[in-house]
């Protein structure tokens, strides 16, 4: 059978040690590949982002991917034989706390050095890329109420949103009235009409008025519900956030004094307006609920008066995030994203690396970044911890990869994690910090959440992000109630085919258009920009206020 003859810009070695290439376009059975003085020819067809082998794998060899240990053959495989799920497993290397190693080449950062974005400055110093209020319960039992709350406030002070699907479904009952067929229904041409924002809003100065509700605070363990109350902690001292009202039953798990003390823990100086009803001490639900829009209404007339000023940079605290993630993570969005980690880093801000089964096999580097041994030692810790915790409900960080993860060349844990790492770039590591703890330090700091990108995304803007990063290779729409989440992806397919939700295009550095570092400068203008109101990220225009605390051990 005759071979096809293919250039070197169709497939990538990530790094000099990895014994496998990386497709970066559909190659068919038979392409002749030509690598570092070996000449092979495909055995399989392998499809972009997918894997194959430089020399050949015998039963128990190593696979290496991005420097590291990513997996072990568990079958012979011949040279240009495609890597699956049949013929390697999940392995890694051991870890252990070692020397430091805190040399990094900080990046040129010179044309931001006096570059500002127009934030919302709170009395602790901090300062916001929005202004919401929020109404939140302590326990699931008050979700009722503060949907009602939700349906009274929101269209009355000028924030609901009308979707097109009403449109369309007002077409539809038109249609169905004027007795037209089932088949006509389907085949209707609907209009499409969106609605922006109110633009008469009674309060100019609040980006709006976000209501989070949750399935917690009582029925589980202690540990969720004080979890759960750090939590909630951070959102109300957080700096995108002008006020809470904050809806109680009395009797649960968590209580109104602990949720104080967490918010004093984070804020000693707390002086944000600030509404805390019990059901239960207030008596009926009018005297609850009438209460409740009295002191939300006068707490968002102080709110408004707060407004856009100038802060520098070094105020910004970017989230680190990824999902549906996909063969091209690891080598384009993720590691512009790293870039711009570091363009932030230097610049003085804070930055928040998370998802920790998504750091399995790079945890030795991980740990020599940190600054100090007992920041290493933390780190180590939490992550066989979590691991433990997980293998013990018959599981582990090996379990990882979803379906789509798998079908599009992420075929272990290892490779996925070894991929998400190159969010955080190459600065040291000044903290480490437990779920839901707060940052509280300029530079790049580990958060342990699970991969779970909504649970991790809500833990991160807990800890204080007033941006997140959020890459995709799948499309993923995940958006949060307070922070914008600015999405990339990592191909140009995806950009193209979902435009809705991705904000930015990573995929130009798989098509040679551009560097890593072009793209990351343009990331870093996109979040100046989104961080002075200018731009709206397209999860906040569509609505995606996703909010999911974590149950400590279930996710992964």
């Amino acid at each position: 059978m005759s071979t096809i003859d293919t250039d070197i810009n169709s497939y990538l070695q990530i790094h000099p040690k990895d014994n496998v290439l990386v497709a970066l376009r559909d190659l068919p059975e038979n392409t002749l590949i030509t690598f570092n003085g070996y000449t092979f020819s495909l055995v399989n067809d392998v499809s972009a982002k997918h894997k194959f082998a430089i020399k050949p794998f015998a039963a128990g060899d190593n696979i290496y991917m991005y420097g590291v240990l990513v997996g072990r053959a568990t079958a012979d495989i011949p040279s240009g034989g495609l890597l699956t799920t049949q013929n390697i497993v999940h392995a890694t290397n051991d870890y252990a706390v070692k020397e430091r190693n805190l040399q990094w080449t900080k990046p040129d950062v010179s044309k931001w050095q006096n570059r500002h974005f127009m934030g919302f400055h709170r009395a602790n110093g901090a300062v916001g890329t929005a202004n919401y209020w929020l109404v939140i319960p302590l326990v699931f039992c008050e979700n009722r109420n503060i949907r009602v709350l939700q349906s009274a406030l929101l269209g009355k002070l000028g924030y609901q949103k009308y979707s097109e699907y009403e449109t369309a479904v007002d077409n539809i009952v038109a249609m169905y009235r004027a007795g037209r067929s089932a088949d006509e229904i389907l085949n209707a041409d609907l209009q499409d009409v969106y609605v922006e924002n109110n633009p008469n809003r009674l309060f100019p100065n609040i980006d709006g008025i976000k209501f989070l509700t949750h399935e917690m605070g009582c029925g589980g363990t202690r540990l969720d519900s004080d979890a759960l109350c750090g939590l909630l902690a951070g959102y109300i001292t957080h700096p995108n956030v002008a006020g809470a009202t904050v809806l109680s039953l009395g009797c649960q798990h968590a209580q109104a004094s602990i949720l104080k003390k967490e918010i004093k823990k984070r804020d000693p100086g707390f002086s944000k307006p600030l509404v805390v009803l019990e059901q239960q001490a207030e008596g009926t639900e009018k005297q609850l609920l009438q209460k409740a829009i009295k002191r939300t209404f006068t707490g968002l007339m102080e709110a408004n008066r707060t407004e856009r000023k100038p802060a520098p940079l070094s105020r910004l605290c970017v989230g680190l995030e990824c999902g549906g993630s996909d063969g091209f993570s690891g080598i384009s969005a993720n590691p512009a994203v790293g870039y711009a980690s570091d363009l932030l880093v230097s610049l003085g801000a804070s930055v928040i690396l998370s998802e920790f089964p998504e750091l399995c096999g790079v945890e030795q580097e991980l740990s020599d970044r940190c600054i100090s041994e007992d920041l290493a030692n933390r780190f180590t810790d939490l992550m066989k911890t979590y691991n433990k915790r997980a293998e013990e409900t018959g599981s582990g960080f090996y379990a990882n990869p979803s379906p789509g993860n798998v079908r599009d060349g992420l075929i272990t844990d290892a490779i996925k994690s070894a991929g998400a790492a190159k969010k955080g770039g190459t600065s040291p590591i000044v903290d480490v910090l437990d779920y839901p703890e707060k940052v509280t330090q300029p530079g790049l700091s580990l958060l342990c959440t699970p991969g779970n990108d909504v649970e991790s995304t809500t833990a991160e803007v807990a800890a204080g992000a007033n941006i997140v990063l959020f890459t995709t290779g799948l499309g993923t729409p995940t958006g949060n109630p307070i922070t914008p989440v600015l999405k990339l992806s990592t191909n140009t397919s995806l950009y193209k085919r979902m435009p809705d939700i991705i904000d930015i295009d990573c995929g130009t550095i798989i098509d040679g258009i551009e560097s890593i570092e072009q793209v990351a400068e343009h990331i870093l203008e996109t979040i100046i920009r989104v961080a002075s109101g200018e731009q709206e990220v397209k999860a906040m225009k569509l609505g995606q206020d996703d909010f999911i605390p974590w149950k400590r051990g279930v996710s992964l």
